[in-house]
């Protein structure tokens, strides 16, 4: 599997494209975008916990560019507030269908190593649970029947 856990990208862009976390996933996009709609929620039925972190629903579904957003909320240690943060979920390649997540801040934030260490966790922790939520039919590349 192609990943890329290099958290930030090179070179002087802008603030938020350095402070981004993004994975290449080989996951189909629809398949990602199913599994978070369809998922067990808490809270007030839009709250996705993934570790420490929540997932802040419902999924925004931007038509003109195909991009999907959720709110996400960052755990970074037990004495620091949850970071704002947006999970973007766009469409990488065909063949094979790949997914690319990008996760955003939302606002002004302190590059420090438990922010870093907090991304890569949520995105690991993120991808582990979608290739767990995959339908069989997803899994095996067949279609289920109807009988």
């Amino acid at each position: 599997m192609k990943n890329d856990r290099s958290g930030m990208s090179a070179g002087t862009g802008r603030a938020a494209d350095r402070l981004s976390f993004r994975r290449i996933i080989d996951i189909p996009f629809e398949t990602c975008v199913a599994a978070l709609e369809n998922w067990p929620r808490t809270g007030k039925d839009t709250e996705l916990r993934i570790g420490q972190s929540l997932l802040r629903g419902p999924i925004e579904h931007d038509r003109d560019s195909g991009t999907c957003r959720i709110g996400v909320r960052l755990a970074r240690g037990p004495l620091r507030p949850l970071l704002p943060m947006r999970l973007n979920i766009d469409r990488w390649s065909w063949p094979p269908a790949r997914t690319a997540l990008e996760l955003i801040p939302c606002d002004g934030v302190r590059p420090t190593a438990a922010y870093f260490r907090s991304g890569h966790l949520l995105l690991d922790a993120l991808t582990c649970a979608l290739r767990q939520h995959r339908p069989a039919h997803a899994v095996h590349g067949t279609q289920a029947s109807a009988a």
